[in-house]
């Protein structure tokens, strides 16, 4: 097991046991899982050198599909709402990704926020069917079949954003070192050459997307059962710049850097604002400013910076930027 996993591995056994100690923390905890997990998603994104304003969108109306089918069906099993918000993202990904992938560097990012800002629209103008801004409550049910009260819900939820967070990294770990993985990671280095090999960078980049989109959907699900409620904020601008924040806070070189990044954001965020009222933003922007200029490769390229290099292949030129996924070419073509 490599220093990030075990770090991370430490992360997740903080996260529950600290709660123990301190119930007041069942509520930041999981929901800087909620984050952890959307910024993971983004991640994945920016490993392609690809950066998303909107990416809240999925999170915001992943979170409405489990309060509409909540309201629907009260019976229904928090689990399954949880499954639900990750396929709702993942089948707006599947759509929206068809027509975004198509566009690159700054426009990629500006359209997922005017399509994230359009959602927001139509969920505070329509009232009679998302509440406008008052937004959905969300009646607490089942969980794993157990009726639970408040303080025993938190518990079981604390415990499957943990488990949930653990199992995504490890996937996405996967993933970054999958054929996919290693041909999205070539659509940032050298697009060009990815085509000229028989790769689509667009298909790649699709995929990263769905997944990406995914992630965000889980999150919004469970920041959802953890409050009990979705309002049209949960889809506003700032809520995706917060998510980027948290992804370049915690670096994209580990899929740990997600979580601790969501952590340290959550918890700098709480203090900040007990501290500092009507402040607390300039407390992150300082904490931001100062990332970009002390350590700029986030807070997981901080702790898990190799101690050596990595021994370069003789036959392979240390310029070739395909080089990479040689590996995963010669795999696909035979």
């Amino acid at each position: 097991m490599t220093r990030a996993n075990l770090a991370g591995l430490a992360l997740a056994l903080i996260a529950l046991a600290a709660p123990l100690a301190w119930p007041w923390l069942k509520t930041p905890v999981v929901i800087a899982a909620s984050f952890g997990v959307a910024a993971l998603g983004v991640s994945i994104l920016i490993r392609a050198g690809q950066l998303s304003f909107g990416h809240a969108m999925f999170s915001c109306a992943a979170g409405y599909a489990a309060a509409f089918l909540a309201r629907a069906m009260p019976q229904l099993d928090s689990a399954l709402l949880l499954l639900v918000g990750m396929a709702c993202g993942a089948l707006m990904g599947m759509v929206i990704g068809l027509f975004v992938v198509r566009y690159r560097a700054i426009f990629f990012g500006m359209l997922n926020l005017a399509l994230s800002m359009v959602l927001f629209s139509i969920l505070g103008k329509f009232y009679s069917w998302t509440g406008g801004t008052d937004g959905i409550r969300l009646a607490r049910s089942t969980f794993f079949g157990m009726q639970l009260d408040r303080d025993g819900f938190e518990t079981a939820l604390l415990v499957v954003a943990v488990l949930c967070s653990i199992v995504l990294a490890l996937v996405v770990q996967r993933y970054q070192q999958s054929i996919a993985g290693q041909a999205l990671a070539a659509v940032k280095t050298n697009e060009t050459r990815l085509e000229y090999i028989g790769l689509s960078a667009n298909k790649a980049l699709w995929i990263g997307y769905v997944i990406s989109a995914s992630l965000c959907g889980l999150s919004g699900a469970m920041f959802a059962l953890m409050q009990g409620l979705v309002t049209p904020e949960m889809g506003y601008w700032v809520r995706s710049g917060e998510i980027v924040f948290i992804s370049i806070l915690g670096g994209v070189g580990h899929p740990v850097g997600a979580f601790l990044g969501a952590v340290v954001f959550e918890f700098v965020k709480l203090y900040s604002a007990a501290l500092f009222t009507g402040a607390w933003q300039m407390v992150l922007g300082f904490v931001l400013i100062g990332l970009v200029f002390f350590v700029p490769s986030g807070l997981s390229g901080l702790l898990f910076r190799k101690s050596k290099p990595v021994a370069e292949t003789p036959a392979a030129d240390k310029n070739d930027k395909g080089a990479a996924i040689a590996p995963a070419i010669e795999e696909v073509r035979s």
